[in-house]
C-alpha cells in the first residue's frame, strides 16, 4: 500500500462498495441495518476504508459510477440476478438448519446494491469531499478513459475489464485487512495490492490490446458467452496463431458469431464515455455528517468522528502542500 502514495485512482465504485455490502454482515449473514431498516453495511466500510485510504496512505481517490448497463449485458444480468435469488434461498434454508457458517456464505452471494444505497454512498462521498463522477455506461471504461488521459494515475478495480477498456495500469485488491473471504469454499485468501500495467502485460504475451479483447471475447464476457471448453491458454495460443477472431476455424467462429461478437469488440473499443466531471476534492460537511449517519443511520459519534478527523487531517496536509508549491 505504501507503493500508492501520493497516487491517484479512478475507483469502480460499484465494485468497491459491493464488498462492503457482502462480507459486513452479522454471523446469521444479515447485514448491518439502522432502526428504520435502512441496509448500512456499505457505508461503513465505504467510510472507514476510504478515509483510511486516504488519511493513512495519502492515495487520492475518485470515484466512477456505472451509468446504464449496455444491452449486450442484459443475459449477464438476469443470469446474476437468477444467482442471487438462489442463494437468498439457500440462505434461509442453512438459517432454519442451524448451520451458519454456510448461511453466512450463501449471505454474500446474495448481496444485492440498490439504488438507494447508491444514493446513500454518493450522499456520503459528497459530505466528505471526495469526488465522484457517474459515467455514460461501464464504470471501467470511464475510469480507463481518465487513466489514459492522465487524470488518475491508475483505474482500480478487481475485474480485469478495465484493461480491455485501455486502462494503461489497474490496481487490484486495494485492501488494507489483506484477506478476501471465498463464500463457495467457505475459507478466506490472503490478499495484496496488483499493479497490472497494460503495455508490460501485452508486451509479455506478445499480443496487442484489440487480440486481448478478442481472447476476452472468445474466453467470455460480461457481453457474451465465449466457446465452451476454451480457456486463456488456449485462447492466447489460437488468437497469436490466426491473428483476429474472424480468421480462427469455423467451428469456433460458427459458436462466436450467433453472439454478435463485432459489438462486443466495438463496445471495448468505441465505449460510452462523459467529459462532464470534476475531479477537485470538496469541503468536508462536518454537521452533516453527523445528521446523515447519526441521526438518520444510527452510526455511533465516536465512530463517525473518527472518519472526520482522518479528512480533517488529509485536508490540512492537502492545504499544505499546496501552499508550499505556490510559495516556490
Amino acid at each position: 500500500m505504501e507503493d500508492l502514495g501520493g497516487k491517484s485512482l479512478a475507483v469502480d465504485a460499484q465494485n468497491y462498495i459491493y464488498q462492503f455490502l457482502s462480507i459486513i454482515r452479522m454471523q446469521d449473514g444479515t447485514p448491518l441495518q439502522d432502526s428504520h431498516g435502512n441496509i448500512t453495511s456499505h457505508l461503513a466500510g465505504l467510510m472507514f476504508r476510504t478515509t483510511r485510504l486516504i488519511h493513512d496512505y495519502d492515495i487520492d481517490l475518485v470515484f466512477v459510477f456505472d451509468g446504464a448497463p449496455p444491452l449486450l449485458k442484459q443475459h449477464e444480468i438476469i443470469k446474476r440476478r437468477e444467482r442471487r435469488e438462489r442463494a437468498a434461498r439457500e440462505w434461509q434454508t442453512a438459517l432454519k438448519a442451524g448451520d451458519y457458517a454456510t448461511a453466512f456464505s450463501k449471505a454474500i452471494m446474495s448481496s444485492h446494491l440498490t439504488r438507494p444505497m447508491i444514493e446513500d454512498s454518493k450522499r456520503l462521498l459528497e459530505l466528505l469531499g471526495i469526488p465522484f463522477v457517474q459515467a455514460s455506461s461501464e464504470a471501467e471504461a470511464q475510469a480507463a478513459y481518465m487513466a489514459l488521459k492522465g487524470e488518475v494515475w491508475a483505474a482500480s478495480s478487481q475485474d480485469y475489464d478495465s484493461l480491455l477498456f485501455n486502462a494503461p495500469r489497474l490496481v487490484r485488491y486495494l485492501t488494507i485487512s489483506g484477506r478476501e473471504f471465498l463464500p463457495s469454499k467457505m475459507t478466506s485468501r490472503p490478499l495484496k495490492p496488483e499493479l497490472i500495467e497494460l503495455d508490460k502485460a501485452l508486451s509479455n504475451c506478445e499480443i496487442t490490446r484489440e487480440q486481448l479483447i478478442d481472447i476476452a471475447i472468445f474466453v467470455g464476457t460480461d457481453f457474451n458467452e465465449g466457446v465452451k471448453g476454451v480457456g486463456p491458454k488456449k485462447a492466447l495460443g489460437l488468437i497469436r496463431n490466426y491473428g483476429k477472431l474472424e480468421k480462427l476455424p469455423s467451428e469456433f467462429r460458427s459458436v462466436l458469431e450467433p453472439q454478435n461478437y463485432y459489438e462486443v469488440r466495438r463496445l471495448f473499443l468505441e465505449p460510452k464515455l462523459t467529459n462532464d466531471y470534476a475531479l477537485k476534492y470538496g469541503t468536508l460537511q462536518e454537521d452533516e455528517l453527523y445528521r446523515f449517519l447519526c441521526d438518520q443511520r444510527d452510526f455511533s459519534r465516536e465512530r463517525v468522528e473518527t472518519a472526520i478527523q482522518r479528512m480533517k487531517a488529509f485536508y490540512q496536509r492537502k492545504k499544505q502542500t499546496n501552499l508550499k508549491g505556490w510559495l516556490k
